[in-house]
């Protein structure tokens, strides 16, 4: 589904602020994984996602989606294949514009636009039925303007514009981490059954170490631009939170401290 090859990237290359943020590196997604990434701040998470979107281009390296290489695609034409939820809840929808704009605007994702009618009768009954399944109530407000909504409300209906059209890869870049702790939960909760449902191949980053054991089928840990851990199936199921942070600062070179749990 997706495969990485000798990925790197540099910030401000050239510079005495240069800064080697992927470190050749190499990933293989299959079809269907639910993987969830790990690793400090600067690990290289959110930097490996925007590679993969298109957000970045790369300094070396090839990436493959559905076997058609992308590495040399504009962000806009990787849109086809690649939907993405942000961590701030503002980023995925337009205020300004009604929950059905919106949700039409989904709809068409990676298809030529025309002139006609923005949201036809069609389309209000489809919207209707998937906003019913986040449970708000939002599938009777579908001309209200999105700007009046909850950070929670937007990035629920975020994740159902990014789900409208099947896509090929779903990234996720802490896309619960701006939300209340129940608001998060519900949120990763609609997560959980619409790649479920779907069985869309995910890679989702986070710092909650419990959230990356509980969810997912997969498991990745990155520290320093590079791929430490790569765990699934039943080794991932027998893994602790203990175990991770263990393994996280033995590379780092620092004494693991049960104290450092709380941080977790």
């Amino acid at each position: 589904m997706i495969k990485i090859h000798s990925l790197s990237k540099y910030f401000h290359r050239g510079s005495v602020n240069e800064v080697l943020a992927l470190s050749g590196i190499d990933l293989k997604v299959r079809a269907g994984d639910f993987i969830t990434l790990v690793g400090s701040n600067g690990a290289g998470k959110s930097t490996l996602l925007n590679c993969i979107a298109g957000s970045y281009s790369v300094d070396g390296g090839r990436i493959r989606v559905d076997d058609v290489d992308v590495t040399g695609w504009p962000e806009h034409r990787r849109a086809a294949l690649i939907s993405r939820v942000f961590q701030d809840p503002l980023l995925g929808t337009c205020g300004s514009l009604s929950i059905e704009q919106n949700l039409a605007l989904a709809s068409r994702r990676g298809q030529s636009h025309g002139l006609g009618w923005g949201v036809r009768r069609s389309d209000r009954e489809l919207f209707r039925e998937r906003l019913s399944l986040l449970g708000l109530g939002l599938e009777n407000r579908l001309r209200d303007q999105v700007g009046m909504l909850s950070g929670g409300q937007r990035q629920a209906l975020t994740l159902l514009m990014a789900t409208l059209v099947r896509p090929a890869v779903l990234l996720l870049d802490e896309h619960t981490a701006a939300l209340d702790p129940k608001t998060a939960l519900q949120v990763l909760e609609l997560t959980e059954k619409l790649v479920g449902e779907l069985q869309l191949t995910t890679l989702m980053v986070t710092h909650n170490m419990r959230q990356a054991l509980q969810l997912g089928n997969r498991l990745v840990m990155m520290h320093a631009g590079r791929v430490i851990l790569d765990v699934s199936g039943a080794e991932k199921k027998a893994m602790r939170v203990e175990d991770l942070l263990e393994r996280f600062y033995s590379v780092r070179g620092e004494a693991f401290d049960s104290d450092r749990m709380l941080l977790v």
